[in-house]
């Protein structure tokens, strides 16, 4: 459940449980209902906060790991092309002396 649908949610329910208090406190002369009434409301906000902290918290790590593997994906790729360069280079130097050689008739 994502954040605007538990804002929602709360909103709906704590309308719906100030509701209930004025009912209650028609009925009820010791005021326990609305009492009660708060507190359930005071329950469901921290319910509903908690959610979205685990919500919050969930796409964070699903960030920051994405994060992770793009950065490794990176490195390997950086590693394996300069792998790569260098093992070119290493043959183009070796190629380039071999022909070097080949001219001045001192073959390997």
């Amino acid at each position: 459940m994502n954040s605007q649908k538990i804002c929602r949610a709360l909103v709906v329910f704590a309308a719906l449980a100030a509701f209930n208090s004025m009912a209650g406190a028609q009925q009820s002369s010791s005021g326990q209902g609305v009492k009660q009434d708060a507190k359930a409301v005071g329950h469901g906000i921290g319910n509903g906060a908690r959610d979205i902290g685990h919500s919050t918290k969930h796409a964070a790590v699903s960030v920051g790991h994405g994060a992770r593997d793009a950065g490794v994906g990176i490195g390997h790729g950086a590693r394996k092309a300069g792998i790569a360069v260098g093992h070119g280079a290493r043959d183009g130097w070796n190629a380039s002396k071999h022909a070097v050689k080949h001219v001045f008739h001192k073959d390997d």
